[in-house]
């Protein structure tokens, strides 16, 4: 028996794992046809149809479906196997994964202390994106935002910071501290109102309604508009801790939402991090305010 097309064999695994012919050649970067053309060729190979196709439809059959788990396993293994080659032919380098807000507040700003501990180690930050899984065949560590700490199958999870949110403002703004003065000064929202909504309902202000006020996607942009004096936000009083200390904002209340929420570090739990990585992360968590 001749060898199994591998490049089809990838085109089927793409298909069987997005569900659609479409996506996966929206992934491949090929048309629709040349997808079908390829997983036409497979089947051909195999001398069995590969899905059930009604229509526009298509189901994987059984054989097929165990055809993808295995390829999945294997693209899987080789795509792992390909980085550390890659890596191990070029110098030592960390691949950290950090949200936005942590990447821009926190890390980037105590970045060269690291540098200085491990000269010869490269760092490579990329962005964990809140809600989207992280591929930790190519990430070495990463520092993400929870509700509580999340439970991550082979991954050790390390509280870092807490996620206790207040509102802030630029001192130029006065001193607004009851929520009546906030509404007038302006509120900043961060992606929607219920933040605000939660916070007037922990200070007693059940009944007053939310104002609107610009709405900003990311925390960042959320920070750049309360640095700009544009008006109040809540934000992570950790994360905004070099702002406070350096006088460019300024705490307008001691009433908190988001204390069960926390920044964490993930690592890998099995057989447990590298030397490279475990320095970083315990330089990390070194960085944290002792509480």
């Amino acid at each position: 028996m001749s060898q199994p097309p591998v490049g089809a064999l990838r085109v089927f695994e793409a298909v069987a794992r997005h569900g659609s012919f479409s996506r996966a050649a929206d992934e491949l970067c090929v048309t629709q046809s040349a997808v079908s053309h390829q997983v036409r060729g497979l089947e051909g190979w195999f001398g069995a149809p590969l899905f059930e196709r009604s229509g526009n439809r298509v189901t994987l059959l059984h054989h097929g479906a165990e055809l993808a788990q295995a390829l999945a396993r294997a693209f899987g293994d080789i795509d792992a196997a390909c980085r550390r080659a890659r890596r191990a032919g070029g110098p030592p380098m960390l691949t950290v994964a950090v949200i936005p807000s942590v990447a821009i507040c926190w890390l980037i700003p105590r970045l060269d202390a690291f540098r200085a501990l491990a000269p010869r180690l490269g760092v490579r930050i990329v962005y964990a994106i809140h809600g989207q899984p992280i591929d930790f065949g190519d990430v070495d560590l990463a520092v993400i935002f929870a509700e509580r700490p999340p439970t991550l199958a082979g991954m050790a999870v390390t509280p870092f910071l807490p996620g206790l949110t207040a509102p802030v403002c630029a001192p130029h703004l006065g001193s607004p501290r009851t929520a009546a003065e906030m509404l007038a000064a302006g509120l900043l929202h961060d992606t929607d109102a219920g933040g605000w909504r939660a916070w007037f309902d922990l200070a007693g202000e059940p009944e007053l309604a939310v104002a609107e006020g610009p709405v900003f996607e990311d925390f960042n942009l959320l920070r750049a508009a309360a640095l700009a004096g544009q008006g109040v936000a809540l934000c992570a009083l950790a994360i905004i801790a070099d702002d406070l200390r350096e006088g460019r904002l300024v705490q307008l209340s001691d009433t908190a939402i988001r204390r069960e929420h926390g920044y964490y570090v993930v690592t890998g739990h099995r057989p447990g991090p590298t030397p490279t990585v475990a320095l970083f992360r315990d330089w990390l968590l070194s960085t944290a305010p002792q509480i």
